[in-house]
């Protein structure tokens, strides 16, 4: 009894301490969190015009500190655990509005099959994990209004918010620090259709940003107009150059070029409308010339049927009409006399 119970109080005795340190990890986390926090603060009030200041930028350890916390969040959803299954976890309380979940697989039957949907990931099938372990967890993150915090881009805007998959052992699903394990997709890539990307106005390039384990950017074409594509693990969002959001084309320039785009258009336009309306006029005084000589002629041969029909003969070069007889003779004036 007296080895049972010292069994039983080793166990006690581990236990605290191992909740002891995890308490201490997420108190050290939420201490860096708060000194970060209050440096922006205290640059963005001493900023001045004369000398533009801009944010620290956030170290790419806070950014793996904030992964670890949000691994050991995800693991915690799973209290009845099945595979297979979407379980939505909960962050403390200074980081609300970070969005997790964990979803737990097979290694060959996400190989085989991949992920229709997970969030707003496609996971095709071919899928390598590395190393390989028999069980897996995908962690989910969108870190809403945090993205520009743990992934700032100077001089870039954040359309949609930062997310991230990551992807641990499922084999001890209460442990800590648990190390990533890396995927690469060796036939189609993974796809992350963002939803409400925020409207910008004018024609700017949008491009896709994807941030490895040590934080650092890269930029690639979007796939459609609001979903990006990947072979590797990571966090993903998209933005666009800030120059061309906040410094858009001088008035006039664009409005000028329209115009005189539409000058043209108009001086063409009433250079064909004037040629149409000649050739329409010129057609009516045609038409109505031949009217007047159609009716000329048809008056002629009316009154031609209606008179005395006459011989003609020709006087010269020219035909005039003869008459055969007329009714009274000539007489000479001497005979009246006689």
């Amino acid at each position: 009894m007296r080895g049972a119970d010292a069994s039983v109080h080793v166990g006690q005795k581990s236990g605290a301490v191992w909740g002891i340190r995890k308490c201490q990890a997420l108190l050290r986390f939420q201490a860096k969190v708060i000194s970060v926090r209050v440096s922006f603060q205290l640059n963005a009030v001493l900023s001045t015009p004369l000398c533009d200041s801009q944010p620290p930028e956030s170290s790419p350890t806070l950014a793996r500190e904030l992964d670890a916390v949000l691994q050991d969040y995800a693991f915690r959803a799973f209290v009845h655990p099945k595979t297979g299954i979407t379980y939505d976890g909960s962050v403390p309380s200074n980081l609300t509005g970070i969005q997790i979940a964990a979803l737990r697989l097979r290694s060959g039957s996400f190989r085989k099959r991949g992920v229709t949907r997970y969030k707003e990931f496609q996971v095709p099938p071919g899928v390598i994990i590395q190393p390989y372990v028999e069980r897996i967890v995908l962690v989910y993150h969108n870190l809403g209004n945090w993205s520009s915090f743990y992934y700032p881009l100077p001089g870039f805007t954040y359309l949609a918010p930062v997310l991230g998959l990551l992807a641990y052992d499922a084999s001890n699903l209460s442990a800590t620090d648990v190390p990533e394990l890396d995927f690469v997709a060796s036939d189609s890539p993974l796809l992350i259709k963002f939803t409400n990307l925020s409207p910008v106005s004018g024609a700017v390039m949008a491009q896709c940003v994807w941030f490895d384990l040590d934080g650092v950017p890269e930029f690639r074409d979007l796939v459609s107009r609001n979903t990006c594509s990947t072979y590797r693990r990571g966090h993903f969002s998209i933005v666009v150059n800030s120059t061309e959001i906040l410094s858009p084309p001088g008035p006039g320039v664009f409005p000028s070029e329209h115009k005189k785009s539409s000058r043209v258009w108009k001086i063409v336009g009433g250079v064909i409308g004037g040629f149409v309306v000649l050739v329409l006029v010129a057609l009516l005084v045609v038409w109505i010339s031949r009217c007047k000589r159609s009716r000329k002629v048809a008056e002629m041969e009316r009154r031609a049927e209606v008179g005395e029909a006459l011989q003609m003969a020709r006087v010269g070069d020219t035909q005039a009409p003869v008459a055969l007889g007329i009714r009274t003779q000539p007489r000479l004036e001497d005979e009246y006399v006689a």
